[in-house]
């Protein structure tokens, strides 16, 4: 990997940090000199992988928070300020879905209306509590950590802010409406943000990460017996690199964000990181 120095001894706050994705950027970071707070609503997963930073020889710590509480996120913030020091960057990395807002079908039929199936859900069956959470998780979530964090980056150099948006922000998949609308919403805030922190010295920028083989995804894409789903296959044949990403994909356009050497004069931006899947067509 290469070594972006000046990031060494920094302070990085990494929201979600338990989960694949994200706990590959904690590591990242702290593989460049980096001092990470992982943050997790699970303490378990935000110690384990904390733990294997430092085994490897980074510094890092665990931290329990919900970023839909201010109190949480407040305490947190106060765990790693007497710990480390004030955050230099903030990943919001907390996401994700709810089944209650999912669809059990790509598109609705007629006779899906008329001869209701038990199990199946369509638009109609969508419910708000679901949708709710969805949206509170994946935009209140990164807003208020934003709120709690950048108090203290305000006003510094080299500072910066990198959001977890989606390949579903450019083109909604079926049968996640409100995880894709979500997402849509966290690139609009992610532009919002650039503009309203340009004057104090805050970049933010986001990464969209395409399809990823994760805990959260694996029933939907592959089959009890380890093999691809129907709906894998239709991901792969609309990925022109023919595969799913992995965490070593996301680390150069991460490290790229973060180092100002390289991008001092980029803020506002989504990079999708996708193996091509927004560019085809499909023909």
């Amino acid at each position: 990997m290469f070594v972006h120095s000046n990031l060494k001894g920094r302070v990085a706050v990494v929201t979600g940090g338990g989960g694949v994705l994200c706990s590959g950027f904690a590591k990242d970071l702290a593989a460049q000199g980096m001092k990470v707070a992982v943050l997790d609503i699970n303490e378990a997963a935000a110690n384990k992988v904390a733990d294997e930073i430092r085994a490897t020889g980074g510094e890092a710590i665990g931290v329990a928070c919900n970023v839909l509480e201010t109190a949480s996120l407040e305490q947190a913030r106060k765990t790693i300020n007497d710990t480390f020091g004030k955050c230099d960057l903030l990943l919001n990395g907390a996401g994700g879905n709810n089944s209650k807002g999912t669809t059990s079908k790509d598109t609705l039929e007629l006779s899906d209306l008329e001869n209701k199936v038990e199990g199946v859900k369509t638009f109609f069956d969508l419910q708000p509590d679901g949708i709710q959470f969805v949206f509170n998780l994946n935009i209140l979530g990164p807003l208020l950590t934003t709120q709690v964090f950048a108090a203290d980056m305000v006003g510094r150099e080299n500072t910066c802010i990198i959001n977890v948006s989606s390949m579903n922000a450019y083109r909604p998949l079926t049968r996640i409406p409100a995880y894709s609308a979500a997402k849509a919403g966290v690139s609009n805030m992610t532009q919002w943000m650039a503009v309203h922190f340009a004057d104090v010295g805050i970049r933010v920028n986001a990464i969209a990460p395409g399809f990823f083989s994760t805990n959260q995804n694996k029933t939907l894409l592959y089959n009890p017996d380890g093999s691809l789903s129907a709906r894998s296959e239709k991901i792969i044949s609309h990925t022109p690199l023919r595969r799913f990403g992995t965490t070593d994909d996301l680390t150069g356009s991460l490290l790229f964000l973060a180092d100002e050497t390289y991008s001092a004069f980029v803020t506002g931006v989504i990079i999708p990181i996708d193996g091509g899947f927004s560019a085809y067509a499909g023909v």
